[in-house]
């Protein structure tokens, strides 16, 4: 054999060997050992895939997709639009029958990152979704050599959600997430939880707690719907339950307007008989208006309903009227008494009698102010009408008028006619004086009347818009209080009972298959004598 020939030959021998070795599943492609594991792996798994169709060998085979949610901040809660904002971390998992391998001929690799477009993907989506949100795209996922594939990446949701605003600022909403195949229906995809429901809801591991938002815990419900009775689709739903923080709303909404309430009351200890109170009264409502148009923007604004603090807002308001108005009409009856009539003596019976011992009001003083001056008066038109009896000579005994006028006959007689003119002149001034004095005492006993009625009928509305306050407060307190934790055991107690009643089906349906006595193990199930979930779990992991 010449040289050339034994060097054809040998130039040959490679390539025979490499045809007599064992070709691959995929195609007959075999990879160089020179190759990375990785880079051959890869090639190796998508070399012949196709994405376009799911991934199992029997069509008849569902694909079991297991998801997970874990809640890491509230970015907003649009009250006006009925928007939820949420940035959360959702995990995926499912099994794909083409992308596995035998880890021992790649260097026993047993998980690799591939391309989310070059792989199968299951077409979960978000019901409520209503906006696309920034997020971070996650161009990987992860696949083991057994075919489970794990799709995990951050979402922000903009999600439709029935806010109800009436306890705000005490609040708690509750919206869900619906995760659900947008087309294949139950027997081509189903859906699963990842992790157990407990540790699901309670789960605050990531989540960002310096927010307005609290989180109180997230719910899971697996359920199945129909669409015109056709085929059924599985869906699995989050409740986010979260509320409200409310110190920052209390200090700048309800803390002032409880002291202008306060200063309201206060305002009530001012004399009735004295024009500040109207004016401070009028202050306080110019004050309270500026405050509700300052406050209105910090406010949630539906269509739906009206906070209960925008209900409280308008009572204080109306509170703060009615205060004017008592106000006045107290400033109206002890003021501009002279044009005023006697007390009718019903009104002196009901009040002056009666309302004083149910006021409790024993000092006297207070409705009888000091007569000093009536009495004064009273001396001074008796000395004026003794005055008005005297002789023009200025003596009262006829006898020493007649002495003098013995004595001095011819200056009695001059001075008669002019003496006689200016003695009626003083008699009329004195009488004038005396129907003047008695009529002024007349109104002052009047103005007492109704001084007295004032004063009583002030102490009487005080009490009561006080009671009225402290009960209006003591309300909006209970409310407030008991509100939220009913809205929490009423979330809690629906989603409990829908829980067992679809358990409660499963576990009749599986005592049925077994022959028991499934009329009482069902009564019993529905009306509610099991009393968790894990053992209602464990029972129907039994069954099964």
């Amino acid at each position: 054999m010449t040289p050339a020939a034994l060097g054809a030959l040998l130039a040959l021998l490679p390539l025979a060997l490499m045809l007599q070795s064992p070709g691959s599943q995929h195609g007959g492609w075999t990879p160089e050992p020179s190759e990375p594991a990785l880079h051959r792996l890869s090639h190796y798994l998508l070399a012949h895939y196709q994405k376009g169709t799911r991934p199992v060998q029997d069509w008849r085979t569902t694909t079991n997709v297991a998801i997970d949610l874990m809640v890491y901040a509230i970015l907003s809660v649009d009250e006006k639009n009925q928007v939820l904002t949420t940035y959360i971390w959702y995990r995926q998992h499912w099994t794909d029958e083409f992308l596995r391998w035998d880890p021992t001929r790649f260097d026993n690799l047993t998980q690799i990152s591939l391309p989310m477009e070059s792989i199968w993907v299951p077409d979960i989506l978000i019901n409520e979704f209503v906006d696309v949100g920034k997020a971070p795209h996650v161009p990987y996922v992860y696949v083991s050599h057994h075919g489970e594939v794990q799709n995990l990446k951050p979402i922000q949701v903009m999600t439709a959600c029935s806010l109800d605003i009436y306890n705000f600022p005490f609040d708690v909403q509750n919206c869900s997430l619906t995760f659900t195949s947008w087309l294949h229906h139950i027997r081509d995809i189903n859906l699963s939880l990842w992790r157990q429901p407990e540790l699901v809801k309670f789960d605050r591991s990531v989540f960002m707690n310096q927010g307005e938002w609290e989180l109180l815990y997230v719910l899971t419900q697996f359920q199945e719907f129909s669409v015109k009775s056709s085929d059924y689709y599985a869906e699995m739903k989050f409740y986010v339950v979260i509320r409200r923080r409310p110190l920052f709303y209390t200090v700048s909404l309800l803390l002032p307007s409880i002291f202008l309430m306060v200063m309201d009351i206060v305002g009530f200890y001012l004399p009735p008989n004295s024009g500040e109170r109207v004016s401070f009264k009028i202050t306080l409502l110019l004050g309270y208006s500026v405050f509700l148009i300052i406050v209105s923007d910090t406010l949630p604004a539906t269509a739906v309903g009206t906070p209960l603090i925008g209900i409280y807002f308008v009572v204080c308001m109306a509170l703060l009227v009615i205060s004017l108005t008592e106000t006045i009409l107290i400033v109206r009856l002890v003021h501009k008494q002279d044009l005023q009539p006697h007390v009718p003596e019903w009104v002196k019976h009901l009040l002056l009698e009666r309302a004083t011992i149910l006021l409790c009001i024993r000092d006297k003083k207070k409705l009888s102010p000091s007569r000093t001056q009536s009495s004064d008066i009273s001396r001074q038109a008796e000395s004026n009408d003794s005055t008005a009896k005297l002789t023009p000579y200025g003596s009262e005994d006829p006898r020493e008028s007649g002495a003098v006028g013995g004595t001095r006959p011819a200056l009695a007689i001059a001075g008669r006619a002019e003496g006689s003119a200016v003695l009626q002149g003083v008699l009329r001034e004195t009488t004038a004086i005396r129907q003047f004095l008695e009529k002024r005492e007349e109104f002052r006993n009047v103005a007492h009347e109704w001084l007295q009625v004032g004063y009583v009928l002030d102490v009487l509305l005080f009490r009561a818009y006080l009671a009225v306050v402290l009960a209006y407060s003591i309300t909006l307190g209970i409310l407030w209080s008991t509100l939220s934790t009913l809205v929490l055991q009423i979330l809690t107690n629906c989603c409990a009972q829908q829980f067992y009643s679809k358990l409660g089906k499963t576990l009749c349906q599986a005592v049925a298959k077994l022959g028991c006595q499934r009329d009482w193990f069902c009564e019993h199930l529905v009306l509610g004598e099991t009393r968790g979930v894990m053992t209602a779990t464990t029972a129907t992991e039994t069954f099964s």
